[in-house]
């Protein structure tokens, strides 16, 4: 597979670098690209224990970008399990629906463990996720061990017996990757989005017009005493203007104080001439009056 791919490329350098990493499958999860595309990976994770997915092996697609790891993956469960809808791309902050929230550190064995801790979370309406009954989760969990996948086989082969003693470290690695990587339903982005584009327009909106927005929360006072709406506008237009003229008066008194001081620099200049001047002249009528006191005759 070396050969087939840019060695040099930092997405295959990082893919190989995990591939090797997971090479061992555990008892709770396992991963590998497909023999023929290392941009293809397929995944298989034991449901959590003390949860209505306990005894499930679900299996699934991993799709890499190929600016990984800047780009988040696309996972897709193929199993059926009542939590995620088969067969499609499902909405995590570490998926490829959420770019933006994708960390650089997170990996594919990070989405694996994301994927074990959020499935017996509710679903809210998050894309790609279902709502079934614990009963119903239960028996596809039960019937989940024989599914087979076409390409790896038996899912259920593909892990190892489950582990007596849980690795402490693990959890309390899931368990943070839980708190950190989010769901999000299609109302929730939809929120997000529109507050985004709000503190975005904020900005620019309160610097231009952060008078103007004190201004405009005069109008209802007047409608409010009994004024029509041509007598609001009318009114709050010269309001408006009046909230506009601080930054020109502002603008007018610092001109005003930049002439003063060019005026009292001017004067400094002219005195200083003037001073100059008259020293000058001192010195001149000085030497003058020694030249004239010279001329007298020496007295006997």
């Amino acid at each position: 597979m070396e050969k087939k791919y840019n060695t040099r490329s930092p997405a295959v350098k990082r893919l190989m670098r995990e591939a090797a990493e997971m090479s061992i499958p555990t008892s709770d999860y396992f991963a590998a690209p497909l023999d023929d595309n290392l941009f293809e990976w397929h995944f298989t994770v034991r449901g959590p224990d003390d949860t209505e997915f306990q005894g499930g092996i679900y299996h699934g697609r991993i799709i890499v970008p190929a600016e990984y790891p800047m780009k988040p993956p696309d996972i897709i469960v193929l199993t059926p399990n009542g939590r995620f809808e088969v067969g499609k791309k499902i909405c995590l902050s570490i998926s490829g629906f959420h770019p933006e929230t994708w960390q650089p550190s997170w990996s594919i064995r990070t989405a694996l463990l994301a994927i074990i801790g959020f499935m017996p979370t509710p679903g809210q309406g998050t894309i790609g996720s279902l709502d079934y009954t614990p009963d119903e989760r239960k028996a596809l969990a039960r019937r989940s061990v024989d599914w087979s996948c076409t390409q790896c086989g038996t899912a259920s082969t593909l892990l190892l017996p489950p582990s007596q003693e849980k690795n402490e470290e693990q959890k309390e690695e899931m368990e943070k990757i839980v708190k950190s990587v989010a769901y999000k339903s299609e109302e929730e982005i939809a929120q997000q989005k529109k507050a985004s584009a709000t503190a975005e327009a904020t900005p620019s909106s309160s610097a231009n017009s952060g008078p103007v927005e004190t201004a405009e929360a005069t109008p209802p006072a007047s409608s409010s005493s009994n004024s029509g709406p041509s007598s609001s506008s009318t009114a709050a237009a010269p309001t408006r203007r009046r909230a506009g003229n601080p930054n020109q008066n502002n603008n007018r008194a610092q001109g005003n104080v930049e002439s003063r001081g060019v005026q009292v620099y001017d004067v400094l200049i002219m005195l200083l001439v003037a001073a100059i001047a008259a020293l000058l002249a001192r010195r001149i009528n000085l030497m003058q009056d020694s030249e004239s006191g010279s001329n007298f005759p020496a007295q006997e």
